[in-house]
């Protein structure tokens, strides 16, 4: 919307952030559809309880404290990493490199695109482990 033309009760319906929580809502309701539970660092974990999405909360590398992001990456424990920057402040920046950083080294895969992520949620929830099958090169 255009600023100078829009209303500001109106602007705050179609602000990216009300979009962006909107969006969420829709992804935590796939979720707990597929009864799964995540893990995710204080922040991100304080951010999916407000709206009503238990995950089992980590540290961040920076807090020296366990479990530890960095920790359960080295272990191979997680599957796959969502890391979208929030604020640009120096121990967030350096605690999401350090994230980034060991997902690559580990080979565990990684979204930084919000956009990318909510893709992946709807696929997900549209197959399920029973739907995929290995086929041969040849097949493609």
């Amino acid at each position: 919307m255009i600023p100078r033309y829009t209303r500001p009760e109106m602007g705050r319906h179609f602000s990216d952030a009300t979009r962006y929580a909107n969006w969420l809502r829709v992804e935590i309701a796939h979720l707990e559809t597929l009864e799964e539970r995540g893990i995710a660092t204080p922040g991100t974990a304080e951010f999916l309880a407000s709206y009503g999405y238990e995950a089992t909360v980590v540290h961040m590398p920076s807090e020296h404290k366990t479990p530890d992001a960095g920790a359960l990456l080295e272990a191979k424990l997680v599957d796959l990493v969502i890391n979208i920057p929030k604020n640009y402040q120096e121990r967030e920046l350096t605690d999401d490199y350090l994230i980034r950083r060991k997902a690559v080294d580990y080979g565990i895969p990684l979204l930084t695109n919000i956009q990318l992520a909510n893709r992946l949620a709807e696929a997900l929830s549209r197959k399920t482990m029973a739907d995929l099958h290995i086929k041969e090169l040849q097949a493609y």
